[in-house]
């Protein structure tokens, strides 16, 4: 059997969990693998056969997405041109994480395609929601990468087929510990703004891990590094607390580390005030912006935040089984001609 495994490349989280999703894959068949997107800090360590510009958010320095260099950037074309001369129809099963190409290159010809993804469970019906609505951003959600049949992860198992979070082997594998720092990981404000108001907490050693930074540097009670994902995860097993935006993977883990964890959402981000909803129900703190306004939040969380513990079982091989067994006949039954859909 011939898989095609399609992941996002925008952010870390997608590339930390096909670590442990990829060795489940090649048990049943030849896996060719998939990465769109252009703000990923993590490598993976596996063959890439596809890499696509894709469609990807950029990140500002004022706690959201920079919305103009995110359309400097942006190649329509370029993503449509790539979605049209995809060969999908060689693939017996495709396996997408929220990732376009693939999923639309699967929709334009009429054949499944498998969604294994946080995203899929964020829009489930049951899944924790901010209070205040985003039509617009629940909207881009569910057209992004349009799939047949969907598995997902969140913070709880909340209905059928979504899932615990997949914790990677690496974060598994650490001790953890409490050596007194606090971990940070703010990729959407920059370095300045990240030391201008953690110094305000100067009995707090902060641990900054930056997208921004090139220089390794302290001042005062923050240390500002370079992303390198060892160093970090060793420093979020090893701290006290997590302080880190409204993603999944990386919340889940310090939660996985028994870590206290304070998120702050993108601004205008709907999936990520969803994690934050998500987040909140299980324990952890959550405010809006890096700002003056939520120093008492952040001084409370310091002083009285709680350590979280979960339940998230190694359950991977038995989610790619399940998805294998209930979706390959379906694959089988395609079409041999299918119909295309010209944009």
């Amino acid at each position: 059997m011939k898989i095609l495994f399609a992941i996002q490349g925008t952010g870390n989280g997608h590339l930390s969990r096909a670590r442990d999703v990829y060795p489940e894959l090649v048990k049943y068949g030849e896996v060719d693998v998939l990465i769109s997107g252009i703000q990923a800090d993590v490598e993976v360590p596996f063959p890439v056969k596809y890499r696509f510009y894709g469609m990807s958010f950029i990140f500002g320095k004022k706690g959201g997405v920079d919305l103009i260099a995110t359309a400097k950037t942006a190649k329509l074309f370029r993503l449509l041109k790539d979605i049209r001369e995809f060969p999908i129809e060689q693939y017996d099963l495709v396996i997408n994480d929220f990732e376009p190409v693939s999923s639309w290159a699967c929709k334009r010809k009429h054949l499944p395609c498998i969604s294994v993804s946080h995203q899929c469970a964020v829009l489930h019906p049951a899944a924790p929601k901010p209070e205040s609505g985003d039509i617009i951003g629940k909207l881009v959600l569910q057209r992004y990468a349009p799939v047949t049949a969907s598995y997902g992860f969140h913070f709880k198992a909340f209905a059928e087929n979504i899932f615990t979070p997949v914790i990677r082997k690496e974060i598994r594998e650490m001790k953890a510990s409490d050596k007194g720092h606090y971990a940070v990981y703010l990729p959407a404000y920059d370095d300045a703004t990240i030391v201008k108001h953690l110094s305000q907490f100067p009995d707090a050693k902060w641990d900054v891990y930056s997208k921004h930074n090139k220089t390794p540097e302290v001042i005062g009670n923050v240390s500002l590094k370079k992303i390198d994902n060892r160093a970090f995860i060793e420093s979020m097993a090893s701290c006290t607390g997590l302080l880190c935006g409204a993603g999944f993977e990386g919340p889940a883990e310090a939660m996985y580390l028994n870590k206290k964890v304070l998120v702050i959402p993108m601004l205008t981000q709907y999936e990520q005030h969803c994690n934050a909803a998500g987040a909140a129900a299980m324990g952890a703190t959550v405010i809006q912006t890096l700002s003056e306004k939520n120093y008492p939040a952040i001084r409370e969380w310091l002083d009285k935040g709680k350590k979280i513990e979960v339940n998230y079982p190694d359950i991977t091989a038995e989610i790619i089984e399940k998805i294998i067994q209930e979706n390959v006949p379906l694959f089988k039954q395609r079409h041999k001609a299918p119909v295309s859909i010209d944009f």
